[in-house]
């Protein structure tokens, strides 16, 4: 299912070497607990129906707001702060899978989603 690749990433100021464990859009089912950790604007235009929202910024201080899941898929625009935050939730010990392609994929793949407010959602 989750294939993994080797990423260096970097956590605030210092560098985070990890394999990080990382699916396609098309194998999240579609009962996954998803974790989305874009920015508060990019949340508001459009996301996943039931993600829980902990933007990067903050997640090192809400760890306690990381949803329960076995595994958490973890996304963000394109996958790039999604990889950072996953390498560094499973080094503290969460199973959780870096989704690739990001909600620009998700979108792209017809996934539902929903905005806050009227608007219609889209991935700014």
């Amino acid at each position: 299912m989750a294939g993994t690749r080797a990423v260096p990433t970097r956590w605030n100021h210092g560098p985070v070497s990890a394999s990080i464990p990382e699916v396609s859009i098309d194998q999240v089912p579609a009962d996954a607990v998803l974790l989305d950790v874009r920015e508060d604007d990019e949340w508001a235009a459009g996301h996943a129906p039931g993600a829980v929202h902990v933007p990067m910024t903050e997640l090192a201080g809400r760890l306690d707001d990381v949803p329960d899941g076995n595994p958490v898929y973890v996304i963000c625009r394109s996958g790039g702060r999604s990889a950072r935050a996953t390498a560094y939730l499973n080094q503290q010990g969460w199973d959780v899978v870096n989704v690739a392609g990001g909600m620009g994929g998700w979108a792209r793949s017809g996934r539902p989603m929903e905005a806050d407010g009227d608007a219609a959602p889209e991935v700014i």
